[in-house]
């Protein structure tokens, strides 16, 4: 098991930015999956982005595209999600994740360790 903890949460206003930070303890394999996924009140949990710490290939939900960046920094054992030109729509509680898979890759359910959760608030 590892455990996750996020950071970088904040308010802003619509156009802002934000860099959330994942700081995983324990071993993470080169081939796992490391996610941010995003959940507000009434609404499914959602992925927003992930990478493998291996290759550092990212992948994108279509509310990420254009304007979110994941990366994986092996060396600190931290997945970061640099949020650009962010809308009122983001505001959710931000999750990292670590999962496993080849398929449907932003799919919660791939996903077994999961952190607390860092609040996005973008409003103006």
């Amino acid at each position: 098991q590892v455990h996750l903890e996020e950071s970088g949460g904040g308010s802003v206003q619509p156009g802002g930015s934000l860099r959330l930070s994942c700081v995983a303890s324990g071993y993470v394999r080169s081939t796992d999956l490391m996610g941010w996924f995003r959940q507000s009140p009434g609404k499914e949990r959602e992925g927003v982005a992930t990478v493998r710490p291996g290759s550092n290939t990212p992948w994108y939900g279509d509310s990420a595209k254009g304007r979110f960046t994941i990366a994986y920094n092996n060396a600190k054992k931290t997945a970061y999600l640099q949020m650009n030109n962010l809308k009122p729509e983001d505001t959710a509680l931000y999750y990292c994740a670590r999962g496993q898979g080849d398929s449907d890759i932003l799919n919660p359910a791939l996903y077994n360790d999961w952190g607390q959760g860092t609040q996005v608030t973008v409003s103006s």
